[in-house]
Order: structure tokens, then C-alpha cells, then sequence
């Protein structure tokens, strides 16, 4: 489980004295850059977005953003843009002309140049896709198409790229967070979640019917001699699937999800899969350590094994094997899931350039590869020892925080401030690049050079089994604009991408770059004691290490933060999910009052000056306003809702700061404006 800043745009947590570093000046912030300009504006914001004809108080997100909202446009192949979108974008130009400058020099056989260019090359090269056809997934189709029984079809569940009602996946053990465990989840949905399944009401029809001609068209192109039957017969399976399922909510609870088994406890849980077929093929034939997480979907999904026809589970299987290939096969494959994934269920218009998810591709198998190149280009020295002070700043006004809580009990605040004092900040880009001369890529195979690449990591995963916890392991690459928490490590991550406007700018002012980088900071530290990282403690094991009257004070104070979430509903008759998106918003609440009580200490008592009529606490809010500038279709905000839990960009700029009292004195927001929330119903808890 790790937690990420925003979700992604993939389709797969004592204060010590050493702990409390000198706060970085107003002059050493300044000094940090080249140049006295900033990129956006002259203090860090883009003031000519706004629109100062709305209150602050009525809806802060269009004061910040009002003109940038009023003029933009999403891009025909995106389902949403905004900051994190735009940053993106740059990064994949930068990417592209890496890789196009590695053409034009010979790379060594087996290096991370040749190796990256390559497996581009192969994508780029679409003709050759074409003339292969679906050649290269005949020899999986006939091993399917030969399954005779439940015993053959689950040996092919075991392989790591194949569907069933099991995923397996390797991580740190709850238990023992030094030591790798196998964990099963629920698995097997074609749709993005239950809903899509379940829900009634025209535009989920209109979902399930995109769905039924995608599992259709697939089924023809790979040669089914009944693809409408066969269709039929998956989509019923997976809605009984998707009956059994947990909702998205029920599986952030880290109680419930947390059942360790070994070989006997894993069998009596799921009796219904012959477990040691189905991990040998996994190649976990040895593995003996195991967490369940959603125990009773698991079981009940696995049931489905000996009720469903074996025919079912076949066209099932080639459907989805199908899927996971699609965009690595001829373009009838491509433009059926693009129909189905991106537009009918995002609302997309257009297939993204082929260049674009070309550099997406590298992303996800190849990616320290490429970020290696990216740091060594794109990523000044500075910015790095910059983030660490801001990082080290952030920290300490967290720890300022904890030994004044008023809810916290003196035993459980000396067990928060042991757990802050041993997060471990990862910045840039890893201590050591990972070594991919296991993963052979040959520039005229691209189907080859996919499945090399993700059997190249299942087996990297697999391998550590036994091993002590890798915590030099980065889970985000260099080039991703993101920032993430694992709270089994205890380690917040920020990759070199995410440091620049408008996040991180060295010449801006610096309440900008408290309220933005430093509000992600807040973010990602928070999520250490959010509902679901305060249940691991400074170890990264599952410990409760909170007193009975504590815990009750802090579920009291988020059922208060959920209501606030529960009530804005943007989409006709769907609100997003308070408890579903409780951990990114108590990391957005906690993570702007952390960033502003370090913005506070960095000015060591000294009045910030007024710049183009602005406060300095003015300036921290407007740049925590601006980051979450965004906009998003209706069937990908629909999508989001349902399953992802990240609340929108726009609530996650309007509903934090109606908790914080500086806002209110910053905007002079009094009782009457439509964003004010009486002081006594402000939630405060980090």
C-alpha cells in the first residue's frame, strides 16, 4: 500500500533533536536560483488567471483560477488537464528528445541506452505491428483454448500476466515490514470497479453496452467463434464477481485487510483454488508466507471456479489476455480499447500520439533507465539540497504540532513524535539505478519486448522473497510528476519531475513555494498519521499504538471531515466519497497547516513583505490554489468519484482551507460568504 499525491494517469508514514535543522531563510530561498524572475508571474503565481470578481470566500477556486477555467480547454486526448497534466506533458518532451538523441549515436549492446531506444523503436514502429498480427499471441491462445478442466484453467490464472478472481503481488509484510510476503487481493473485473457492474441509471447502461461490443470485438479479432455468446458469458461472470467484490471504501481499512495465512491457512481461507498449481505457475512454488486482504470476495470469487463452465473461464481468459496486449498488437486492437477505455468510460476524444505513449511505455518497464538520463539533464544539484531543507522545515513544524494537539494524550503523542522522527525522505532520484541487463528488448519485437519487461519485474519481485526489505528501492521514477508514502517503509518520496513551477521554483517568492511543494510535503508526511498510516507504526509494522480516548477523538474529527467531502457532489446524483478519500484529505488538511506554520517559523519572526498588493499569507494560500488548477471530463470525474481516492482538484483547493483559521484572516472571510464554516466547526487534527 503506498499513497500517492494524485492518482495516475496509468491504466496497475520522538522528534529527536538531530531532527529540528535550521529553517531556511527568505534570503537563502532567494539565493537558491540563477536568475530574480520567477516562471510564473512576479512572485510565483500567475495573478492574470484570476478572477478577482468572485469573493475569496464564496469560491476561492475560481478566485485563484476563475480566467484560466473561464478560456481553458481539455485536450481532445486527455480526460482532464491542469498543473500536474501540463508538467507531464513537459516531461514526456523531455523524454522523447532523450531517447531521439540516443538514435543518433551507437548504443552498446546490453546497455540502458540501446535497450531504451530499442523497445521505442519497436513501438514507434506500427507497419511491423500490422504485418505480425496476432501471431505473437497464438501460441497463449492454444495453451487456452487446450484447457479441458478447473485444474488447467487455474495453472493459468498462476501466470503473472493473466486474469481470475486472485491477483497475486509481492510486498513489505505487515507483520515484519523488514521481510517480503506474498498478498492477495480481489481481482478479475474488466470494468473499473463494482459499480460499473451494479449501479442503475441510463449512463452505467450506456457503460455496461460499450463494454459488451469491446468483449465482443476482441473476441473476433483473436478468431472466437462465438464472440456475442461468449461476451455475454464473461460479463455475467465478472458481475458475479464484481457482487462478492468490497467496495473501494471497505478496502482502505488496514484491519480488515490485513489476514496473514500460511500454505494450510491459505487453502482454508480460498479452498476453491488448488493453490499449489496456481503459485508454481506464479513462480512461488516455495513461497510460505501470505496476506489475504479481502478475505470473503476472495473466497466467494474463487467459488465461481467450480460453478462456472470451464468454456466460460476459457473466453474469459483469451478476452483478457487480449486486453493486456491490445495496445502491443495491430491497430484494430488498439482502436477497440481506445473506444471502450478512454472514451466511453473518460469521455476522451482523440488516441493519444503514438510518441506520447511510446514514452509511456518506457515509464512503466523501463523507467529508472530513463529517469537516469532525465536526472542527469533535467535535474540541478540545487533543487535537491533545497528540498531537503524544506523537507527537514516541514518536519519540524509537524513536531511543533504534535507536542501542542489538544485531542492527543501524552502517551499517544510521544509514540507520533517517535513515528515523525524516523521518516526517511527520498529526493530526485535513487542512491543506486536498477539493473535491467536481465530484461533483453530487441527493436523488431514489440509484443516480446513487453511481456520480457513485465516478466522481468515479476521475477525481480519474486527473487526478494527471503530477502530483507530493499528500503534503497524507489516505487516512482525520476521523471514521474508525483510524490508518494509507503507506510511499511515510513518513507515519502518526491521525484525530480514534480520539483519545478509550479510546485518548486528556486526564484520564487517563498510563501509560494510553502504553499505548493510544501503543501505536497505536508501532504506526504501526513499520510504517515492518516486513517490508514496511523495504524502502522515508527517500524512500518501494524501496531496500535493509540489510546482508547485518542482514537475516539480522532474519528470524531474525520466523520466531521468526511460530511465536508460527502456534500460536494459535482457529478448530477453522485457526491464524492468521504471515507473512500479520507487518507488524501486528512494529507491535504495536515499537509497545508504543517506548510504553513514552516512558512510561519522560515520567517523568524519578521513581517513578510507585500508583493503586488499581496500578503504574505495571501501568497501561500493563492499558491496552494493554483496547484490544484485543473479541469476534467464528466465520465472521468464520474470515474474518479467511484473508485480513486483522491476527491477532485477543485475540492481539494476549496474544502482544506475552510478549516484553516489563516485563510479566513488572510481573505477577510466573514459569516455569510458560502465557504465559511463557523470556528467551532473547523476540523483541525494534524
Amino acid at each position: 500500500m503506498t499513497s500517492h499525491l494524485v492518482p495516475s494517469l496509468m491504466r496497475s508514514r520522538y522528534l529527536t533533536a538531530a531532527a529540528v535543522v535550521a529553517v531556511v531563510t527568505l534570503g537563502q530561498m532567494s539565493s537558491l536560483g540563477q536568475s530574480a524572475k520567477p516562471v510564473l508571474g512576479t512572485f510565483g503565481v500567475d495573478t492574470t488567471q484570476m478572477d478577482r470578481s468572485v469573493k475569496p470566500g464564496d469560491d476561492f477556486f475560481r478566485y485563484v483560477n476563475g480566467k484560466w477555467l473561464a478560456t481553458v480547454t481539455i485536450p481532445a486526448d486527455k480526460s482532464r488537464f491542469g498543473m500536474f497534466d501540463a508538467l507531464r506533458d513537459q516531461a514526456e518532451v523531455d523524454v522523447r528528445a532523450l531517447v531521439e538523441s540516443l538514435a543518433k549515436t551507437p548504443q552498446k549492446p546490453g546497455s540502458v541506452g540501446q535497450k531504451v531506444g530499442d523497445l521505442y523503436a519497436s513501438f514507434l514502429d506500427q507497419p511491423r505491428v500490422e504485418a505480425r498480427g496476432i501471431e505473437p499471441l497464438k501460441a497463449d491462445l492454444a495453451a487456452i483454448a487446450a484447457a479441458t478442466n478447473k485444474a488447467d484453467i487455474v495453472r493459468l490464472m498462476g501466470r503473472p500476466d493473466y486474469n481470475g478472481p486472485f491477483g497475486v503481488g509481492i510486498s513489505a509484510d505487515p507483520a515484519d515490514p523488514t521481510r517480503y510476503v506474498v498478498i492477495l487481493s480481489q481481482a478479475g473485473l474488466g470494468m473499473p470497479s463494482r459499480d460499473y457492474y451494479l449501479s442503475t441509471g441510463p449512463k452505467f447502461e450506456g457503460y455496461r453496452t460499450a463494454y459488451k461490443a469491446y468483449v465482443t470485438r476482441l473476441l473476433e479479432l483473436i478468431g472466437d467463434k462465438a464472440p456475442a455468446e461468449n461476451a455475454a458469458a464473461i460479463i455475467a461472470l465478472e458481475t458475479k464477481l464484481a457482487t462478492v467484490h468490497w467496495a473501494p471504501e471497505r478496502r482502505r481499512n488496514v484491519k480488515e485487510t490485513n489476514n496473514p495465512a500460511d500454505r494450510a491457512g491459505l487453502a482454508t481461507m480460498i479452498p476453491a483454488v488448488d493453490w499449489p498449481a496456481a503459485l508454481d505457475a506464479s513462480g512461488l512454488g516455495a513461497a510460505q508466507r501470505f496476506v489475504v486482504r479481502e478475505t470473503t470476495a476472495l473466497r466467494d470469487g474463487a467459488a465461481l471456479l467450480d460453478t462456472e463452465p470451464v468454456a466460460t473461464w476459457r473466453a474469459y481468459l483469451a478476452f483478457h489476455l487480449a486486453d493486456t496486449y491490445a495496445e502491443y498488437l495491430p491497430k484494430a486492437f488498439e482502436d477497440a480499447q481506445f473506444a471502450f477505455a478512454s472514451k466511453a468510460l473518460r469521455g476522451i476524444e482523440a488516441q493519444r500520439d503514438r510518441w506520447k505513449r511510446g514514452t509511456e511505455l518506457l515509464d512503466g518497464l523501463i523507467g529508472e533507465g530513463v529517469g537516469e538520463l532525465y536526472v542527469a539533464k533535467h535535474f540541478p544539484p540545487g533543487h535537491k539540497a533545497a528540498m531537503d531543507a524544506l523537507v527537514a522545515n516541514l518536519r519540524a513544524a509537524m513536531g511543533e504540532r504534535l507536542k501542542t494537539l489538544a485531542w492527543m494524550d501524552d502517551a499517544t503523542r510521544a509514540q507520533a513524535l517517535k513515528k515523525l522522527a524516523t521518516f526517511d525522505p527520498r529526493v530526485g532520484y535513487p542512491s543506486t539505478w536498477r539493473d535491467y541487463s536481465a530484461f533483453p528488448v530487441a527493436k523488431d519485437t514489440l509484443f516480446e519486448n513487453v511481456r520480457n519487461g513485465q516478466q522481468f519485474e515479476w521475477r525481480r519481485r519474486v527473487a526478494r522473497l527471503g530477502q530483507p526489505v530493499d528500503r534503497s528501492e524507489w516505487r516512482m521514477n525520476a521523471q514521474t510528476v508525483n510524490a508518494s508514502y509507503s507506510p511499511t517503509s515510513n518513507q515519502i518520496t518526491f521525484p525530480a519531475a514534480i520539483l519545478q513551477p509550479p510546485f518548486f521554483d528556486p526564484n520564487a517568492d517563498p510563501a509560494v513555494n510553502y504553499g505548493a511543494i510544501g503543501a505536497v510535503i505536508g501532504h506526504e508526511i501526513g499520510h504517515g498519521f492518516d486513517d490508514q498510516g496511523r495504524e502502522f507504526d515508527e517500524t512500518g509494522k501494524v501496531r496500535n499504538w493509540w489510546s482508547e480516548e485518542t482514537n475516539k477523538k480522532f474519528l470524531a474529527a474525520t466523520e466531521r471531515l468526511a460530511a465536508q467531502y460527502n456534500a460536494y457532489c459535482p457529478v448530477p446524483n453522485l457526491c464524492v466519497n468521504g471515507k473512500l478519500t479520507m487518507g488524501e484529505n486528512l494529507g491535504d488538511l495536515g499537509g497545508l497547516e504543517m506548510a504553513y506554520a514552516a512558512y510561519k517559523l522560515s520567517l523568524k519572526g519578521q513581517p513578510a513583505p507585500v508583493i503586488d498588493g499581496f500578503t504574505g499569507d495571501q501568497r501561500f494560500f493563492l499558491a496552494f490554489g493554483q496547484v490544484w488548477r485543473s479541469v476534467m471530463r464528466e465520465d472521468a470525474l464520474r470515474n474518479l468519484i467511484l473508485t480513486n481516492p483522491h476527491a477532485p482538484g477543485d475540492a481539494r483547493a476549496s474544502i482544506p482551507i475552510r478549516n484553516i483559521d489563516a485563510w479566513y484572516a488572510a481573505f477577510d472571510v466573514k459569516p455569510g460568504d458560502k465557504s465559511y464554516v463557523a470556528p467551532d466547526q473547523r476540523v483541525h487534527i494534524w
